[in-house]
Parts: structure tokens; sequence; C-alpha cells
């Protein structure tokens, strides 16, 4: 990246100064600066810069009001230098690199050249690095109709082109399975940009889901033909025929997949301020003890506003050299008006930005906890661990390695951890009077300032404050608190504003929920409060308060708003969340049913899913508080409606704690108001919750009690639908009589032949798990009945095969492979013809379909089929007499089912072991081995199964 100035026009237009964010609040100097940004050191004529500031109604004095323009930009921007005049117009001088805009260009041809050498490594990262510059629509803020008419097209093509060429190198690295979510997005939002689904067939195809693949061209060819009245084109079609006939040409690259590795080094410390001062000594003895000493820990100890914060951030970045594999950074809330931060999603965010996957991070705090030291392990890393309120907040994120330095801030000085950890305590107190003096020539100018530095408390929040307040005033002193002064200047718009602010439970807030907040624009306002120093930007687009401010807005909102206008404040925010959590859950996922809202007002202005996915991202912790806060203090349906909604989001991204939080809060809110329809919707939501968590007991106890719920409220459907997943837990928990009568009495419910077939598929399996041949034969039969497909002629083939009835199972099998099916569904159908043919005593023929079953299925295909697959063979080379190959077959069955929770292969591959043992006189692990088939088949409740490995024991 290229030093100096930062202009960033891929989104809301964004200037940064040495890490610091200059605010242009004037809509026409956004549109003079992108306009000039656009033709980095070019001249642009003023006719052209007019049209774009102006469009079509120019003010009378245009060419001097374009003069005072960019003045006003020249001095915002701090260098005159950057903006050149010309004779006939003005152009910036600027390394077009400094520009976002220019930049994504340059990266993208460099991904582009890499992947035109086959340094697919190379273009990878460069694209990855081109497309993390887009934070938005480009030049989304900015007035402009002439510059978005001329250049958001073509920038918006050029996003969706790298797009393009980074899916295909990431499909030519062997990623196709991680491809298939973001190219089902893609294709929503763009579905008629046909290289997306040309994409997505591959990506399907490639991750054995062909007839996913199949069907995804008959989308596309239904949406050109609704749309545009036009085929697909002649590549797509060739594609299409091509994946039907399973060309070889079509196969996964068969060099090995580039792992996903951790980032080398984590950098999430917020920014440095640029005007830091004093703090010398601070500065050299926490740098000291971190670098030099033998300290794990320093905590720095102060009262409110004394510049911990700042100090202990300003440190980390000095100290970067010093930590090369990264720094990590979270705000524990420990003095804040709203909750802490909730401590598994403070490790759960560290494990995060470690590299650890969603799904791999434990759903338990200890053992997070534990991973977290195991990962920091032989790492040189720095946490900063800021506002925490007593040692047991921090000690579950404490590295237990030399190599791992830690800097805490608090207001007391957390004897404990000095106690138990090693810790050393740096008191922080206020500024000198030198330091006081530093400071306030910075930011009004040289003078003397002692006076107001006494009248200050030397405490450098109220320091900042007060000069923010003197600014431009110079017939103005401080007589009394700095913050009271400072509150008591502002207009009466910008103080209901700061008032009603302290209402915001979570960590920080938007313009926007701002905005729904005191029912005004607040951009202006919050620019206003900014300058004002009452509330601070940390990251662009968003603010938050200082704690001793928020509690002093608390305490001023409690004097002068009546308990009505703060209940319609606090309502119209939860009222913006839940706008925002609604739109989103259309655009992430849109299929799972959720309760009716109460939400009112125009839609949120998020328009893709890749938006929602980060809105939800950055709004995930107010979320988590606004449920809270709901829950406890009102109104009880916004709780429910937000954990309602909201859930889908955390099953997606795995968010687990949050997850648990805002369940049970939604469920404690559904209950204190007797709310039965929202009182099963939490059941429900917490029951599939602890089957992700694998607590069977807690899953089937929520299950229950959503199911007595909805059977009193007279749901069917939901009724139904609890049913399925209860079922589905008891199947997991090996409770498999339990499993089927849960499935029976979600069949009476069904109305839809696609449902009732579904359900008559999942009786049928368990039934033959359960040795009830029979039952399993009339339930597949009607499942047949209702839906003739490939996995209804293989389901009854199957079970018709274990009824002893051959030629009625060879012709439905054999059908089943002539219609063609996705690659696991066709190796069930070669593995039952492999078993029905060596019943007839044809093992070779069966050694043949059984190999072919297990190609389609051996290299990343469905687990539980190449499982079953295995145990297939290794019968077939026990009949062929290969007892060692066919011990072997079953020892890798057995360790890939327990793997994988596979319950009734685990019992199987125990039992052929036993077998094959047996028959290699190794008598002691025969009787082992069908010994615990036994016990497991028993507590499993398969009685067939059960049955065998009795005779076995004996």
């Amino acid at each position: 990246m290229a030093s100096g100035p930062q202009f960033r026009l891929l989104g809301p237009l964004e200037v940064r100064l040495n890490d610091s964010a200059v605010v242009l609040r004037a809509g026409k100097h956004r549109a003079l600066l992108a306009a000039l940004l656009l033709r980095p050191n070019r001249v642009v004529p003023v006719t052209e810069l007019v049209e774009h500031v102006w469009g079509d109604t120019p003010p009378a004095r245009t060419r001097g009001t374009l003069q005072t323009y960019v003045m006003r930009l020249r001095a915002a921007l701090g260098d005159p230098s950057l903006i050149q005049t010309a004779p006939d117009g003005y152009r910036m001088r600027v390394d077009p690199l400094a520009v976002d805009v220019h930049r994504f260009a340059d990266t993208a041809a460099r991904g582009r050249a890499a992947a035109a050498s086959n340094d697919l490594a190379a273009a990878r990262k460069a694209f990855a690095e081109a497309l993390e510059l887009w934070r938005g629509p480009v030049l989304s803020d900015v007035p402009s109709e002439t510059l978005y008419s001329e250049h958001a097209p073509r920038l918006t093509e050029l996003l969706m082109t790298v797009h393009e060429q980074r899916i295909d190198v990431e499909l030519a690295l062997g990623n196709h399975a991680d491809l298939v979510p973001e190219l089902f997005a893609l294709t929503r939002d763009h579905p008629l940009r046909e290289r997306f689904w040309g994409q997505l067939m591959l990506a399907l195809y490639r991750s054995s889901r062909q007839a996913e693949a199949l069907e995804a061209f008959r989308q596309l060819d239904r949406t050109l033909d609704e749309q545009l009245g036009i085929d697909p084109a002649e590549e797509l079609r060739e594609l299409h025929q091509s994946i039907l006939v399973g060309a070889p040409e079509l196969a996964a690259p068969v060099a090995p997949r580039e792992p996903e590795r951790a980032p080398a080094s984590p950098m999430r410390l917020p920014d440095d301020i640029s005007d830091f001062t004093g703090r010398a000594w601070h500065v050299e003895r926490v740098s000291g003890l971190i670098t030099r000493g033998a300290v794990p820990i320093v905590t720095l100890a102060g009262q409110p506003g004394v510049g911990k914060t700042t100090l202990a951030v300003h440190v980390a970045h000095l100290l970067r050299d010093h930590f090369p594999d990264g720094q990590l950074y979270v705000d524990l809330r420990g003095y804040a008006l709203g909750p802490p931060a909730d401590g598994m999603d403070v490790l759960s965010r560290f494990l995060r930005a470690l590299g650890v996957p969603p799904d791999e991070i434990p759903p338990d705090a200890d053992e997070q906890s534990t991973m977290l030291r195991s990962l920091l392990s032989g790492r040189r890393m720095l946490l900063v661990l800021d506002n925490a309120s007593a040692p047991d907040q921090v000690r579950p994120l404490l590295p237990g390695t030399a190599s791992c330095r830690v800097i805490v801030t608090s207001r007391d000085d957390l004897r404990g951890l000095i106690a138990m950890n090693g810790a050393r305590t740096v008191p922080v107190d206020v500024f000198t009077p030198v330091e006081s003096a530093s400071l306030l020539s910075t930011l009004l100018g040289p003078g003397d300032h002692a006076e107001l530095a006494g009248r200050c408390g030397h405490l450098p929040l109220a320091l900042r404050v007060a000069a923010a307040y003197l600014a431009g005033r110079d017939d103005v002193t401080i007589s009394g608190s700095p913050i009271e002064l400072a509150y008591a200047a502002l207009p009466p718009a910008p103080q209901r504003l700061f008032r009603l602010l302290s209402l915001v439970p979570g960590p920080d807030f938007t313009a926007e929920a701002a905005s729904a907040l005191a029912d005004v624009d607040a951009d202006g306002l919050l620019t206003v409060l900014a300058i004002a120093n009452l509330v601070v930007s940390p990251v662009p687009g968003r603010y938050r308060f200082h704690d001793e401010l928020v509690r002093y807005a608390a305490t001023l909102r409690e004097q002068s708003d009546s308990p009505p206008e703060q209940e319609v404040a606090w309502t119209a925010l939860l009222n913006h969340y839940l706008r925002g959590v609604e739109r989103c859950a259309e655009l992430l996922y849109p299929g799972i049913v959720r309760l009716p809202t109460s939400a009112s007002g125009p839609a949120s202005r998020i328009s893709s899913s890749a938006e929602a996915l980060a809105w939800l991202d950055a709004e995930r912790p107010n979320l988590t508080a606004a449920i809270r806060q709901a829950a406890e203090h009102g109104p009880a349906e916004m709780a429910w409606q937000l954990a309602d909604a909201l859930r889908g989001y955390l099953w997606i991204g795995q968010h687990v704690g949050e997850w648990l939080a805002t369940a049970h809060h939604g469920l404690q809110a559904a209950q204190a108001s007797a709310h039965r329809p929202a009182e099963a919707a939490m059941h429900a939501n917490l029951g599939t919750l602890y089957l992700r968590l694998g607590e069977y007991a807690l899953s089937v106890e929520h299950h229950n009690q959503a199911v007595g719920l909805y059977r009193a409220l007279g749901d069917k459907d939901a009724e139904a639908s609890v049913l399925n997943n209860l079922s589905l837990v008891h199947r997991r928990s090996g409770q498999l009589t339990e499993a089927k009568q849960a499935l029976v009495r979600c069949l009476e419910m069904l109305h839809s032949a696609d449902s009732v077939s579904t359900g008559l598929y999942n009786l049928g399996q368990l039934s033959v798990e359960l040795g009830e041949i029979d039952g399993a034969v009339e339930h597949f039969s009607q499942a047949l009945a209702l839906a003739p497909n490939a996995d209804s002629h293989t389901y009854l083939g199957m079970a018709l095969r274990l009824q002893g009835r051959f030629d009625e199972a060879r012709a439905h099998l054999e059908h089943a492979l002539e219609i063609g099916n996705v690659p696991a569904g066709e190796a069930e159908a070669l593995e039952n013809l492999a078993a029905l043919e060596l019943a007839e005593g044809n093992a070779e023929v069966a050694l043949s379909l059984a190999s072919r079953a297990l190609t389609l299925v051996s290299d990343g295909g469905d687990p539980q089929v190449a499982t079953s697959v295995r145990i297939m063979l290794g019968e077939i080379r026990r009949a062929l007499s290969d007892f060692d190959v066919a011990a072997e077959l079953f020892e890798q069955a057995l360790a890939a089912a327990r793997r994988i929770g596979y319950a009734s292969g685990e019992v199987r591959a125990l039992i052929n072991l036993a077998v094959v043992w047996r028959d290699l006189e190794r008598h002691a692990d025969s009787l082992s081995a069908a010994d615990r088939a036994v016990r497991r088949s028993a507590e499993l409740g398969l009685r067939a199964l059960e049955s065998r490995a009795r005779e076995l024991s004996r």
C-alpha cells in the first residue's frame, strides 16, 4: 500500500491521514474529491467538476464557489499541495495506489497475470487482496449522478469479473466444496450471470452432488427463458452434457489441496492516536516489563478517563516488532452500563482470529480456553485485555506460554492476578502539569494553559473534552466541569441525541441506529458530538462512548427525558435492529420458518447476502445485548422476535455462545409473557442448539417441550417439524425405538408427497436398523409410489434383498442405476447389488461391483456410504479367503464409523472383525470384538445385529 494519505471510494468515501479519519460532512465536497480521485494526477476541467458537483443546477457564481470548495478540501486534507490549480481545472497529486479504486484495478491485474502464468497461489492472494478493498457499493455516499453513472457500472462489472477469476483459481486448486455456499449466494444475487452458474455446476459436480449440479442448470434455463427469452450459452450446455455423462475431464485436479492456514500475524489492535502525549515513564516501564523482564502480565490500573486504554494501545503498537505472530485486543466492558463481554464470545473471536474454523470451536468455555492456550503455545503474541473488572474475567484468556505477553487495563489493581498469575501493576495517574500543557498546546495551539489544565484535574479525558469545547472560542473560559460545559454548549438536538444514546446496550452503534433511536437524521449530530469529544469513532461508520460519558449521559436522560419518551426511543432502537435482522434473514436463510414480527417502517438498505453477513457480524454483540436487555426490562416480544430471527445466522456461523445466550433470553421473555407460540419456538431453537452440541438429553427435553406446546396450540405443521428433528436426536443418541415413534407421529401430520416420502425413507431405514424388514419393505414401497426416483428403487431393493426376494431386489437396483443418481446414491445401489451377488455365490462379480462403488465415494464422497461399502468389500474378500485384506477393510470401516458417529456401521464392522479374526484363529480378539458388538448394539437397540453378535460371543 502507498504511504501518505489514503482514499477509499469502494463504499462510503473515506479519507485517512496518519491513521486518523478525516470527516467530510458536505456531500458536494465529497463529490468534488471523488471526481479528482477517479482521475489522479490528471487535470479535471472545471466544466466537468461543475457537472459532477451540481449536475444540471450549478450556482450563479460557479467558479468562485468551486474555488471555495477546493480551498476547504485543501484545509481538510492538511496539505494544500495535494490539489493543484491548472489553467482550466484542478489536479489531484496523489499516488494512484493510495486510492482504493486504482489499487483494486492494479491488484486484480496482478492476479490475472499470476493466473495466466499458472502461479495459482499468487493469483489467489492477489484476487483476495483486491476483493477485500470493497466495503460496499462504490461511491455509496457521493451525491453525484454523473460520477455514479460513469464509474459505478464499470467498477461493479470489474468486481464481478474478479469474483469469477478468483473462483476459477479456487476450482483449479481443488477447493470446490468450500465454494458451493458462496456460489449459491452469487447466483441468487446475480441470476443472469451465466459464468457463476457454470462455476456452481462444476463445484457441485466435483463435490459428488451431480443431481444438484443438473438442477442448477435447469434453474438457469428457466430463469433465462422467463426473463430474457433465451437459452443458456453453448459453453453451459456443453458443461451440462458433460455432467450428465460424467466426463472424466470434469474431475477435480489431482494436486493436493492447499491447506487453510491461520493468519501468520493477526493484528486486531484499535488505531493508535496521532497526538499521543506524555507518559514517557509509563511507556518505558510497560515496554521494559513486557519485552525485557520475566513478567507475563502487566496491569494498567487507574481511575476512569485517565487514559489507560490509549496508553495500552500505544505501547502495543510500539511493540509490534517484538511480537511477530500478532496482537489481539478485546474490550471486556467490565464497567459498562450494559452487560460485560461474554467470555465464550471473546474466546470464540480469538480462536477465529487464530484461524480455527467455526465448526471446530468447542462449545464449552473451558475447552475453548484450553484450545486458545494450545494455539498460543510457542507463538510470540501480545494480548491487550481492556476494561477488566475482575481477575476471573481475564484468566480464561491468558496464554500458558512465556513467549506471549498480556496487557490488562482496569480501574482496580486486580490483586488476584498478582498473587496467582505473576502480574505486575503499573499505576496510571492523571497527567503531570507539563503533560497537560503539552496536550492542550497540541489541541489548542501555543499558550498558557495551566489554569485550564488545573480545572480539568489534569485528567486526559477532561482535557480533550475541554479543548474541543474551547476550539475556535477565544472569548470563552472553563469555569466548571469540562464535560458539563461541553454538553451545555451543544444545541438541543445533539444534547437530546447524547442523552438517548445511553440507552444503547451494546458496545457501539452506527449512525443508522442513532437515527432510529432519536427519530432524527443523526449523521450531522454525531459529527457535532465527535467534534466535542463526547463520542468517538474508533472505526469509520461506528461510534462509541467512554464509560464515564455514557454514565453522565444516562444521568441526564433520567433527569430530562420522561419515561414514555425513553420507552419510545428504546423500542425504536429495537425495531431498527429487528428490521435489519429480518432483512438479513430474507437474504441468507429464507427457507427457515420464523415467528411473525412486529417490525415496522422501511426495510433495511442491505441488498446482498455479503452485505447481510457483514452487517450481522458487526452488530452481533449489540444484538446479543439488546435481546438480553429486552428480556429483562421489556418489551419482551422484541427479545424472542430478535432471538428467533437471528438463529439462522448463529447456526450458519456456529456462534455457540451467542446462540445459547439469545435462545435462553428469548425463552425467558416468552415464559414471562405467557406467549406460547414464542415459548415453543424458543424450546425448538434450544433443542436444535443442544443437538449441535451433542447434548442429546437436553435436546430431547427442549424438543419435547416444543412438541407439547405446539400440540396445545393446534399447530400441526410446526409439531411435525419438531418431531422430525426429535427423531434425528433419538437416532443420533442410539434410541431407535423412540426415533421411530417420533417419525410415526410426524408422518401422521404431513401433507405434501415430498415431505411424506422423505418421512417414509427415514422410517424405512430405522426399520432396517431395528431388524423390522417387513415394515421396511412396506415403508419403502409407499415412498416409491409417492416419489418414483433412483433412491426409492435403491432403498426398496435393499429391503427386498434383506427379505430374500432376490429377483425383485435386482430389478429395482438395476433400475436405480439406469435412472442415474449422485455418486453416493449410485454407490449404494452398487453395494446392494454386490451383496445380492455375494448371497448367490458370485463373489468375483460382487467384488467388481463393490470396487466400482468405493471408487465413487472414496475420495471426498459420502463418508457413511464409503464406510458401508468397505464393510461390503471386507465380506467379499473374506468369501474369497483373503482374510488379512478383509480384516484391514473392517478395521478401516470401524475407525471411520466411530469418527463420523455411524452407530450401526460401527456394530457391523465389529461383528465382521469377530468373524474374520476367528478365521485367522485370533480367538481372544474375536471374542473381544463380539462382546463389544453385543454391548454397543444393545445400547442402540439394534436387535438384528445384537442377535448376530450374541451368537459370535458364545
